[in-house]
């Protein structure tokens, strides 16, 4: 329990304050007041409380849980509230908006490092490796020096992941974010993460775990190396902060001792340097640099508050996916990708030596995929690679009948077959999940309502006389048949065509329109005449 400051029998010898070895002691407008984020009793440092001890009257006390209601306090004006139409938001979904969710979902399953200047970090190319992105952390105790022990990795919190969303979301509303500050209090984070349900935790016990959370989304420091990429010149960005924490505003209520409660927290973000390049709407009308968003599901959020827990796998696979489906509906993802990204590579190389950590592996797997399903998140297996005897029992039981004759009937069928459905997994089920694949997963309503709605504006009359006048041109719809005629993947056309996936996915959609020379290139290669 957390220790408090009676200001009234406080004598300010601020003695207490230089002894305190979390640094939870503050003073502000001559009152004293400890962090509960910050304080732990000094354990593991000492053993009692310095606090205590340091001071000449005894004056610190355990904090009691405060009661009653919290007082209406005046506070500065917070940006406008999140989505609006109760399902979902835009928000920026730029490679290094997905990195960073990476990283914080991920974690310790990341190939962590020491760089050169012995700094924890993690790297990654993107780009077909003609570019790269990079991520540093700095520490707790001092938010401007960089970490330099890997042990911090183990820190991170998966819940940061939804902060990082959250200011994504806001960053969207901004005509210059990388200028501009958007402004959250806790009252609306609680609501976003469905804290408010939380009837088991304390006041003080959400605002520190707030606090925690977003302290750990502003210490991500970004550096990216971006080649030219069509009319977008090649940039650098080196160590900037994903998110600039401009201010942080407690607000107090005080009893009749001088005991002051924090009731209330009000941060003031501004978004780091990448969003002047992917996240710049005049920029990407003079073709110099992005603007990159989709469409943020208030249910994601709350989802992965409330599984993080028990099903961790579950929740990084949601995070992930929400970047992976934005990019086109049939990704044909293989189990192998899937596995690294719910469990991390050590853990799937483990398993693939071990046979119980095999078999403890796969059972945690088909639970989380059953989880996604709950959640709306429908795998579609490839009926080749993946067929119904090496699926897991919960897909196998989509189709039991409702009605308790016909189940009877189905059940007793299948007694009498050669195989059952709960029969144990074939030989060799682990070999061949390895070369299994999810052709796409069907995702909620709240999830698919962007792209529903652009494939609307596709099928307007207005462009659907734009495609009759264009007489010769190569559409998007004829690459798309072409490449799937082909059982070609976007990322394998990309590369035939030297283009890179993302140019190949606006083709498809109708956003770009191929050069005449492109069209050559894309003509060949796809055999289209």
């Amino acid at each position: 329990m957390p220790y408090t400051i009676p200001n009234n029998s406080c004598v300010g010898c601020d003695n207490c304050r230089p002894q305190c070895p979390t640094g939870a002691i503050k003073l502000e407008n001559n009152e004293y007041w400890i962090d509960p984020s910050l304080c732990n009793n000094c354990e593991g440092y000492y053993a009692e409380p310095q606090c205590v001890v340091a001071c000449p009257t005894h004056s610190p006390i355990p904090m009691q849980a405060k009661r009653g209601r919290c007082k209406v306090d005046i506070r500065d004006a917070t940006s406008s509230d999140l989505f609006a139409n109760g399902r979902s938001n835009p928000f920026a979904s730029a490679i290094v908006i997905w990195e960073a969710c990476n990283v914080l979902s991920q974690r310790t399953s990341l190939p962590w490092e020491i760089d050169e200047y012995g700094k924890v970090c993690y790297r990654r190319q993107v780009n077909q490796g003609r570019g790269a992105i990079a991520f540093h952390i700095t520490k707790p105790s001092n938010g401007s020096e960089l970490a330099t022990e890997l042990g911090i990795i183990d820190t991170l919190d998966i819940r940061a992941t939804c902060i990082h969303l959250i200011f994504a979301a806001h960053a969207t509303a901004l005509d210059q974010p990388w200028k501009q500050e958007f402004t959250v209090d806790d009252r609306q984070i609680e609501k976003y993460l469905g804290l408010e349900k939380r009837k088991d935790l304390s006041k003080t016990a959400k605002l520190a775990l707030m606090k925690n959370l977003v302290l750990q989304t502003c210490s991500l420091i970004t550096s990216i190396n971006w080649p030219q990429q069509g009319r977008v010149k090649g940039f650098s960005v080196e160590g900037s902060r994903l998110w600039h924490l401009v201010d942080l505003q407690h607000h107090f209520q005080e009893d009749d001792l001088g005991c002051k409660y924090l009731i209330g927290l009000t941060f003031k973000v501004r978004a780091g340097v990448w969003a002047q390049y992917f996240l710049n709407k005049q920029g990407c009308k003079e073709r110099s640099t992005f603007y990159q968003y989709g469409s943020l599901p208030k249910s994601l959020l709350t989802t992965v508050m409330s599984i993080w827990q028990q099903h961790e796998g579950a929740a990084r696979l949601m995070v992930w996916l929400l970047f992976k489906t934005k990019m086109g509906k049939e990704q044909r993802i293989t189990v192998p990708t899937l596995l690294r990204v719910a469990y991390g590579e050590e853990k799937v190389n483990l398993a693939c030596r071990q046979r119980e950590e095999r078999k403890r592996l796969l059972r945690t797997f088909e639970n989380d995929l059953e989880i996604l399903n709950h959640y709306g998140m429908k795998p579609m297996f490839d009926p080749v690679t993946y067929p119904p005897a090496i699926q897991p029992l919960w897909a196998k039981l989509v189709n039991l009948p409702e009605d308790p004759d016909d189940a009877l009937d189905f059940w007793i069928k299948d007694a009498t077959g050669k195989t059952r459905l709960t029969d144990a997994g074939p030989r060799g089920k682990w070999n061949m999940l390895m070369n299994a694949r999810i052709l796409s997963f069907t995702l909620p309503p709240e999830w698919d309502q962007q792209t529903s709605e652009s494939e609307k504006k596709q099928r307007s009359p207005k462009n659907r006389t734009k495609s009759k006048t264009t007489a010769g041109y190569l559409l998007g719809e004829q690459i798309l048949q072409a490449r799937k005629n082909l059982n070609l993947s976007q990322r394998e056309l990309a590369k035939l065509a030297g283009k890179s996936q993302s140019w190949i996915r606006d083709l498809e959609n109708g956003r770009l329109k191929a050069k005449l020379e492109d069209q050559a290139v894309l003509r060949k290669v796809l055999g289209i005449a």
